[in-house]
């Protein structure tokens, strides 16, 4: 995944917008951006199949042979569509946020057609499936993505035994397929890495399986998204915002409502983050508009900016600086925010994503480098956390992943592909769907993004017909991979 799972904070702005489905959330401030649209969607009453809450004890410790605690995990099942008692199983994994139920997705529509079961699992530590009662950083030491791959496993091993029982099934296993977006899109193709056995095929949504320390190609594909004239006005205010910072730091922050930022790398990465929602997530004339407005009439881009910041990214969108703030990210009792520091430990310990400047033509500040966020992992979790990228690689195998039957999809203006598998081959077929508001996950989530549109009307799209014959290239692979589980459970017979 941030699957996470990975606008540009990062991270997924906390909470994944998952709390209501994926989130990135992904990423960027993966954790805060796919939260944030989910509170704002979950107030309507058809934005879930379901919210009834199911538990199963998890081991707490996949690794150790004489640890043998335990913690409650929370999952959901929804059944109206299934073709008891021998129809597939989606498993659609929750990433980097709270898990609050089954959203009424494009996920409805593909259980709907493969007379599909839909289950969706928390992940270990976020919203209520966590092990301890805080979140020092000693007890996060159970946070990864390894340990969430074999929670997968085991649920998927349990709620495999609960289907035999209800349904009196004798033998054999029902055909598991599992889907993703974002961070949770990576743990979808690590899943179908590490255990080919237990699932069919894999969907990796915006999958952002390459760890990567620099990732400067992220800002990279920002100015690309944004043409030249928008990018000019971004790298314009981001000039202008240093030189404020300089000379009037108070003033500045409070106009872009985040006087609560004194680390100006907190304030600075948070001003970046707000342009890049409107890219990752299909919203690109939200931003560039007023921007070009206000050059073309003489006013104060810094001020047309904040405006955007404020009215959009913080109001309506719902993004909160204290998402940004470390001394916030300290905070070890569990809350409606933890999301936040536990994003940013699993990015401390295994992904990075440092979504840092580009030495030259950069749109964020240079301030925004390695060096910032290291920093911030050792100011906030202490001396000795750093992200082992290297390791992560080498444990799944980057854009090099040896496994087959996964489908790689990114939207064209994704910041995040440039994490993800955009080489195509017939085992591991990916697409990158191109269109103007093509952002992260639009395969599943249609667009515009932001605020998060929970049935993925791919009309709204500016090239609907994109985002459809990549939706019918998915149904196929999905057809041809559960026929082939089928296949293959006869003949073992």
């Amino acid at each position: 995944m941030g699957a996470a799972g990975f606008s540009s904070s990062s991270f997924f702005l906390l909470f994944f917008l998952l709390d209501l489905f994926f989130l990135l959330g992904g990423f960027t401030n993966a954790s805060l951006l796919e939260s944030v649209i989910v509170r704002q969607q979950g107030l309507r009453a058809n934005s879930y199949l379901t919210r009834d809450e199911l538990w199963f004890d998890q081991t707490l410790d996949h690794f150790s042979p004489s640890d043998h605690r335990k913690f409650q995990q929370r999952y959901y099942e929804y059944l109206d569509h299934f073709r008891s008692p021998d129809g597939p199983i989606f498993l659609h994994i929750c990433g980097e946020s709270a898990c609050n139920g089954i959203v009424n997705d494009y996920m409805s529509v593909l259980a709907k057609k493969f007379g599909a079961a839909l289950v969706t699992l928390e992940h270990r530590y976020y919203g209520k499936s966590s092990p301890f009662e805080t979140l020092s950083t000693n007890n996060l030491r159970y946070l990864s993505s390894k340990q969430a791959l074999f929670d997968l496993a085991v649920f998927r091993q349990y709620y495999q035994e609960s289907v035999n029982l209800k349904y009196n099934k004798q033998a054999g296993d029902n055909p598991w397929f599992f889907f993703g977006v974002s961070y949770s899109g990576a743990l979808s193709a690590w899943f179908r890495l590490k255990f080919p056995h237990l699932t069919c095929g894999s969907l990796a949504s915006s999958g952002v399986i390459l760890a990567v320390y620099n990732f400067s190609d992220f800002d990279k594909q920002i100015g690309e998204s944004a043409g030249a004239e928008c990018k000019l006005a971004l790298q314009e205010i981001t000039h202008l915002v240093e030189q404020q910072l300089v000379t009037n730091e108070s003033a500045i922050k409070h106009m872009f409502g985040a006087s609560e930022l004194r680390n100006n790398g907190d304030f600075l990465y948070f001003l970046a983050d707000a342009a890049v929602i409107a890219f990752q997530y299909g919203n690109p004339d939200r931003l560039c508009s007023p921007l070009l407005d206000a050059k073309k009439q003489g006013k104060d881009v810094v001020e047309a900016y904040a405006a955007y910041v404020v009215d959009y990214y913080m109001h309506t969108f719902g993004a909160k600086p204290q998402t940004y703030d470390q001394e916030h990210l300290k905070k070890i009792t569990i809350s409606e925010h933890s999301g936040d520091r536990l994003w940013w430990y699993q990015v401390c310990t295994e992904v990075a994503y440092f979504q840092v400047a580009p030495l030259n033509d950069s749109i964020r500040s240079s301030q925004v480098n390695a060096r910032y966020h290291l920093d911030l992992c050792k100011n906030v979790f202490g001396e000795n956390i750093y992200p082992e990228v290297d390791v992560t690689n080498i444990y799944y195998g980057g854009t090099n992943i040896a496994a087959s039957k996964i489908i790689f999809t990114n939207g064209s203006q994704d910041p995040w592909r440039h994490a993800s598998k955009q080489t195509s081959t017939p085992e591991l077929p990916s697409y990158i769907i191109t269109c103007h508001n093509c952002g992260h996950g639009s395969d599943l989530r249609g667009c515009p993004q932001s605020p998060l549109n929970i049935e993925g009307d791919e009309q709204n799209c500016t090239s609907p017909e994109a985002v459809h014959k990549v939706r019918q290239q998915i149904i196929e692979h999905i057809d041809l991979w559960l026929s082939e589980c089928h296949d293959s459970d006869r003949s073992a017979i």
